[in-house]
């Protein structure tokens, strides 16, 4: 008897365990996948500055990194309380500064936040290198802690009326990683904040497109590779646990699918530049195509056979580029692609999860339950954008409106680097090994000179970054390589310290 008791005991004991193991286990999960998806951040940080111009370098990493920190702020304050507080079927109205929010929700609120910090840096690549510094901490403010948390809420917190469905119907939003919650939201708001702002100076002249390249490829690739990696954290994560049985499985499945949807529309956009006008092969295209089919795959990577997610990923070809031919039709300046990367992407990837989710999709049905499913889905993406972009254009609007926006002619021709922050990312006196023209002051030694042939050296250093001085045809630069002209109609010099911040 006494043995009996101690073995019950001890059952008990080792059962009380293993749940503490298993808690254990997935919260370190949530917390190693979020690690890895607050990677992307740097992601995001590379491709956007190695797509703008050098002169504005300074200025869309700050910004990238104030994405994080003001939106961290916002989640804490409300974001998160708007999204999975308890409440009604429109938004949460619990857990503001995550007072007497359990314990055990603290790894899923960092997780959460993430997510929200990914769709409010989307935005930030849309309206680059012409946008007010303080534009920034109202739109990071309001996206992450109200526009992105409503949106949450409806799909994911198990009360909104995305998940309960129409009445008398047993249909759910199906968005397993977030194509429509996320990149729907970030792209959405990014369209309407770059239409609003209107496009950079000379991006079109006499209605026609013209290129303004960025500043250096490898940084971009570099940034794009970054994201490919966060993918698979981002799809993958989303299971919320590791411990219980078939979880590894679909975990496993999710970065499956999101490796073979990524790398077939990388493919499909690289041929289908290729096809085009440009007769190019593009690194850049490659690269979009590829977050496009990774966007895509969000909704539905967890339910899909990887054939399904091929297809998905071959449609996405064809959706990053028609989107971006369309963007650039209705005259919207994106620097990095984002509309056509993440509205057209996740729009896409809320339809194909109905589609191709094993056993129950349109292909393997093709009932009326299957055909309802889709339909409620396109419900979802079109009310998840409606709300973004309805939201997003009075917070614009405003800004616009009180010119609050947009920087000045002036400033966004000579760059933002400078004028609004005096850390150019590239300060000409930097470069250079110290051995240059005959002075240990020249090249790399803090003072820039240029050899005229008419003249004795002469100390150009307080010349714009961004803009090389001009003389004769025999004169040369202690930093020709380095120093560009980035606005060659702008060459005067100029006092920044008088420049509005």
């Amino acid at each position: 008897m006494n043995n009996s008791t101690g073995t019950h005991i001890d059952m008990e004991a080792l059962a009380s365990s293993v749940a503490v193991l298993q808690s254990n286990i997935d919260h370190f999960f949530l917390l190693v996948m979020g690690c890895l998806v607050f990677f992307m951040q740097c992601g995001f940080a590379f491709l956007e500055a190695g797509s703008v111009r050098s002169k504005n370098t300074t200025n869309i990493l700050i910004k990238n990194l104030l994405d994080v920190s003001i939106g961290a702020v916002a989640y804490y304050a409300v974001g998160y309380a708007f999204s999975f507080g308890p409440g009604n079927i429109f938004i949460g109205y619990k857990y503001f500064f995550m007072i007497d929010m359990p314990t055990s929700l603290y790894s899923h609120w960092f997780f959460q936040f993430v997510f929200a910090a990914t769709a409010t840096t989307i935005v930030s690549g849309a309206m680059a290198e012409r946008t007010e510094f303080a534009a920034y901490f109202v739109y990071s403010c309001i996206i992450t802690g109200f526009v992105y948390p409503v949106v949450t809420h409806w799909a994911w917190s198990g009360e909104g009326w995305l998940t309960e469905g129409p009445p008398n119907e047993t249909l759910q939003y199906w968005d397993f990683a977030g194509s429509g919650v996320v990149h729907v939201v970030g792209g959405a708001a990014g369209f309407v904040g770059a239409a609003i702002i209107g496009p950079r100076i000379g991006r079109f002249v006499n209605g026609k497109p013209v290129e303004i390249p960025g500043h250096t490829v490898p940084l971009s690739a570099l940034g794009g590779f970054i994201l490919m990696f966060g993918f698979f954290a981002f799809n993958g994560g989303s299971q919320a646990s590791i411990s219980q049985s078939g979880d590894g499985v679909v975990v496993a499945l999710a970065i499956i699918n999101t490796t073979l949807s990524g790398c077939i529309a990388a493919i499909v956009s690289l041929v289908l530049k290729r096809s085009l006008k440009v007769q190019s092969w593009s690194l850049l295209a490659t690269i979009n195509g590829a977050l496009t089919g990774m966007v895509a795959i969000c909704a539905g990577c967890n339910v899909m056979e990887p054939w399904g997610a091929a297809i998905t990923g071959l449609v996405s070809g064809f959706t990053y580029i028609g989107w971006s031919k369309l963007v650039l039709y209705l005259r919207v300046d994106d620097p990095l692609d984002a509309v056509a990367v993440h509205l057209g992407g996740g729009l896409w990837g809320v339809c194909s999860v109905t589609l191709f989710a094993k056993d129950v999709g349109v292909v393997y049905q093709f009932n009326e339950q299957s055909w309802k499913q889709f339909g409620w889905n396109a419900v979802g993406g079109f009310a998840i954008m409606s709300w973004t972009m309805v939201v997003a254009a009075i917070m614009f609007g405003l800004l616009h409106l009180f010119k609050c926006l947009r920087v000045s002619e002036e400033i966004e021709l000579k760059g933002l680097d400078v004028a609004k922050h005096k850390e150019p990312a590239y300060p000409s006196m930097a470069y250079g090994d110290g051995w240059g023209l005959d002075s240990p002051l020249a090249n790399g030694n803090g003072v820039v000179y240029v050899r005229d042939v008419d003249t004795e050296m002469k100390d150009v250093s307080k010349t714009p970054i961004g803009n090389s001085v001009t003389s004769n045809s025999n004169s040369f630069t202690a930093n020709e390589t380095t120093t560009g002209v980035d606005n060659p109609a702008y060459q005067d010099k100029v006092d920044v310290s008088t420049l509005p911040l």
